[in-house]
C-alpha cells in the first residue's frame, strides 16, 4: 500500500508484467522494426512489428503450432527445437517481404543464456535477418534436440520412466531418440517451401 502522497500507480500493462515502457520507448524512438519473441508452456510465437502513432502493426508472424499443421512437426511445440524452427519460419517470411533487419524485443523476460527466446532469435538470424545480438546468448548446442535424445537413451528405451516422461512424443508418433533426425527433416521442409520465393 502506498504511504507517500506523491506515489504514482504503475500503468496497467506494467503492473500485469506485460510491457516494459522504458525499453519500449527506446525501441520506438529508434524507428526500427521489432523482433518480438514470446513463449508459453506449449507454444512459441515470433513476430516482426512496426510501431506507428496509431498502434503496432504485425508485418510477419509465426507460431510453433504452424510447424505441426504445415510442416509435419510431431514433437511438442514448446521445446527449444520448436522455438528455433518457429524463428526460422518467421525469418524466411520476413525475407519474402524484403525485411532485412530488426531489433530484439523480449519484453519482461529475463535474458537467460539458453532460453527459448534466444533459440527463436537464432532461427531468425539463420534465415538471414540482421538482428544485433551477443553470440554467447545464442542457443546452438541444443537446437536439434540431441540433449533430449541422449536423455531418452539414458532412461532406457521402453522403460516405465521413459514411457511416462515421453508420453506426448510417443502419442504423436515420434520417438525422442530420433528427434534430431526429425528436426532436420522439418527444417528442410520449411526451407524448401520458401525456395524460389522473391527475396
Amino acid at each position: 500500500m502506498a504511504k507517500k502522497a506523491n506515489y504514482r500507480v504503475q500503468l496497467r500493462r506494467r503492473r500485469e508484467g506485460k510491457t516494459d515502457y522504458q525499453a519500449r520507448k527506446g525501441m520506438v524512438i529508434s524507428r526500427k522494426l521489432r523482433l518480438v519473441t514470446r513463449g508459453s508452456l506449449n507454444n512459441a510465437t515470433v513476430q516482426i512489428i512496426q510501431a506507428k502513432p496509431e498502434g503496432d502493426f504485425v508485418l510477419v508472424a509465426a507460431s510453433s503450432k504452424q510447424l505441426s499443421k504445415q510442416f509435419g512437426w510431431k514433437a511438442p511445440t514448446g521445446n527449444i527445437s520448436a522455438a528455433y524452427l518457429t524463428g526460422l519460419l518467421c525469418g524466411l517470411k520476413a525475407k519474402k517481404e524484403n525485411i532485412t533487419e530488426a531489433i530484439l524485443d523480449i519484453g519482461l523476460v529475463s535474458p537467460t543464456k539458453g532460453a527459448r527466446i534466444f533459440a527463436m532469435l537464432n532461427g531468425v538470424i539463420d534465415a538471414g535477418i540482421d538482428v544485433p545480438h551477443s553470440e554467447e546468448k545464442l542457443v546452438k548446442e541444443r537446437i536439434k534436440g540431441e540433449h533430449i535424445a541422449k536423455y531418452a537413451k539414458e532412461l532406457g528405451i521402453g522403460s516405465e520412466e521413459y514411457n511416462q516422461k515421453f508420453a506426448a512424443y510417443l502419442k504423436a508418433g515420434v520417438t525422442p531418440e530420433k528427434l534430431p533426425e526429425h528436426f532436420t527433416e522439418v527444417k528442410a521442409n520449411i526451407i524448401t517451401s520458401f525456395k524460389g520465393e522473391k527475396k
